[in-house]
C-alpha cells in the first residue's frame, strides 16, 4: 500500500507547516482502569459539536455504556478545522484515537499506508454488508474496509424561499448563467445573495470543485489527480467562472474573515435571513438552526447548476459522508461500538433527531424533512459521484486546492495560477 516511512514524512511536514509541535500531542488509545472491574475505556473523537447532534451522540454513548457496563466511552469533540489539524499531528506521531471521524479517501489512505488504521474487513463483515454501498465506497481501499459510514450526502445550494420571492426569482436556477442572473436579481433587491466562510477555505473550494465537475465531467477530477495535471482548459475555465461570480460581489460583508458555524458565520448568516443562499452539505439546516434561528418552511434546496457547454451533468454530485475508523490494535470493544452505531436502531435515531441521511436501508422511511428527501432523491438519481477534494486527494494536494481557491476568491490568484499551483503540489506529492 505504499511506503509507510514516506507517508509518515508527509504528515510530519504537514504538522510542521501547521505549527503543531510534537510536544503538544497527547497519547491516545483505550486501556483498562487497572482495577478488579476490568473496565475498558474507549476514546472516541468526532466533529459533532453543534446541536442536536452533540447531545444525541453523547446520549448514544451513554446508552452503549448501559448495555455494556465494562466499557467506558470517552468522547472528544472538536470543530472541523481544529480536528483536521490535530489529526494531522497525531498521525505524524503514530498515535491515533481508538475511534475517530474520517471522510475516507486520500487522507484515510495515508493513515492506512502509515500502518495506523485497523483493517475492518473481516470483523465487520457479518453486519457491514447490509449498509448502503455508496456510503461505504470512500472507506474501501484495495477492496479492504477501513471505515464504517454513519451518513452520506452531497453538497448543494440551500436557499431562502422568501428572499427569492422578494427578488422575483420564481424557480431555483438550473444553469450557471441562470444562477448568475439570480445573483444579480438578489443584489438589485438589496439582498445579499451568498454567505461564505472565507476564513475556513473549504467552503469556497466547493464552488471550484463543482464548476470543474460541470466543465470537465466528474471523472476528470480523479484523472487530473492521477495524472498530476490540473492545467487543462476545463479546470482553468472553472476558475474563470468562479472569478466571474466573485466579480459580482455576492458574499456578505466581511466574508473573508467569517467562520462557518460561529454566531456571525456562514450558517448563521443564512439561518438568520441575512443572505439568500449557501453552498453546503446535507447538515446545513441543522447548523443554520444551531448557529442562528433557522429558516423553517422558508428553506429550500437545489443542486449545483449545469454549465452551458460543459461535459458534466447536473446529475453528477459532489459530496461524501461521515464515517468512523479505528486505530490499529484497537480493542474489540471499539469494533462492537461501531456495530452499535451502524445498527438500524441507531440509524433511525440519527435520521429522526439529527437529520442525517441513512446508511441502513431500513432507516430511509424515517426521513420526514422535505429538503432532506430532496437531497436523498438527488443522491439516488446520481450518475456520478466525487468525494470532497480535500479528502479524496492526499492531504497536501487537498490543502493546496483549498488554499489556491481561497486566494482566487480573495483576488490574489488568477484561474491559471490556481491550476498551476495545484498541479505543482500534486507532482511534488509522493
Amino acid at each position: 500500500m505504499g511506503d509507510p516511512a514516506l507517508s509518515r514524512r508527509g504528515f510530519l511536514a504537514a504538522s510542521a507547516a501547521a505549527g503543531l509541535g510534537m510536544t503538544a500531542l497527547t497519547a491516545c488509545g483505550g486501556d483498562s482502569d487497572g482495577g478488579s472491574s476490568g473496565t475498558t475505556t474507549i476514546e472516541w473523537w468526532n466533529i459533532s459539536t453543534t446541536e442536536p447532534s452533540k447531545t444525541v451522540w453523547a446520549a448514544l454513548a451513554r446508552k452503549y455504556e448501559a448495555q455494556n457496563p465494562k466499557v467506558k466511552i470517552k468522547i472528544v469533540q472538536m470543530e472541523n478545522d481544529a480536528y483536521k489539524s490535530k489529526m494531522t499531528a497525531l498521525t505524524a506521531s503514530g498515535k491515533l484515537p481508538d475511534i475517530f471521524h474520517t471522510w475516507g479517501g486520500g487522507v484515510l489512505k495515508q493513515q492506512v499506508d502509515a500502518g495506523l488504521v485497523e483493517n475492518l474487513t473481516d470483523s465487520t463483515k457479518p453486519w457491514g454488508e447490509a449498509l448502503l454501498p455508496v456510503a461505504k465506497e470512500p472507506y474501501l481501499l484495495d477492496d479492504q474496509v477501513y471505515g464504517i459510514p454513519f451518513d452520506i450526502g452531497m453538497i448543494g445550494f440551500w436557499y431562502n424561499k422568501a428572499l427569492f420571492e422578494k427578488a422575483g426569482i420564481a424557480e431555483p436556477p438550473t444553469t450557471w448563467d441562470g444562477f448568475l442572473d439570480a445573483v444579480r436579481k438578489l443584489k438589485a433587491a438589496e439582498v445579499t445573495p451568498l454567505a461564505l466562510a472565507g476564513k475556513e477555505k473549504w467552503p469556497g473550494m466547493y464552488y471550484w470543485a463543482y464548476l470543474a465537475m460541470r466543465t470537465a465531467g466528474a471523472e476528470a477530477l480523479q484523472k487530473a489527480y492521477d495524472d498530476k495535471d490540473f492545467t487543462g482548459a476545463p479546470f482553468v475555465e472553472a476558475g474563470e467562472r468562479l472569478e466571474e461570480l466573485v466579480g459580482l460581489q455576492p458574499f456578505q460583508k466581511g466574508f473573508l474573515g467569517a467562520a462557518y458555524s460561529s454566531p456571525t458565520g456562514q450558517a448563521a448568516t443564512v439561518g438568520n435571513g441575512k443572505a439568500a443562499m449557501e453552498l453546503m452539505g446535507q447538515w446545513a439546516p441543522t447548523v443554520q438552526a444551531d448557529a442562528g434561528k433557522g429558516l423553517g418552511k422558508d428553506l429550500g434546496f437545489f443542486p449545483f447548476p449545469a454549465v452551458e457547454g460543459g461535459k458534466g451533468a447536473i446529475t453528477e454530485v459532489f459530496g461524501g459522508g461521515g464515517g468512523h475508523a479505528l486505530r490499529r490494535g484497537a480493542p474489540q470493544e471499539a469494533v462492537d461500538f461501531l456495530k452499535f452505531f451502524a445498527s438500524e436502531a441507531t440509524d433511525l435515531e440519527l435520521v429522526k433527531k439529527t437529520g442525517v441521511l441513512p446508511v441502513v436501508p431500513a432507516a430511509e422511511s424515517a426521513i420526514a424533512d422535505p429538503n432532506i428527501k430532496a437531497v436523498q432523491a438527488q443522491l439516488k438519481g446520481a450518475t456520478g459521484f466525487q468525494l470532497y477534494l480535500d479528502q479524496a486527494y492526499a492531504p497536501a494536494v487537498g490543502q493546496e486546492v483549498n488554499d489556491s481557491v481561497a486566494a482566487l476568491i480573495a483576488g490574489s490568484k488568477s484561474p491559471g495560477q490556481v491550476a498551476q499551483s495545484i498541479t505543482k503540489t500534486a507532482k511534488e506529492e509522493q
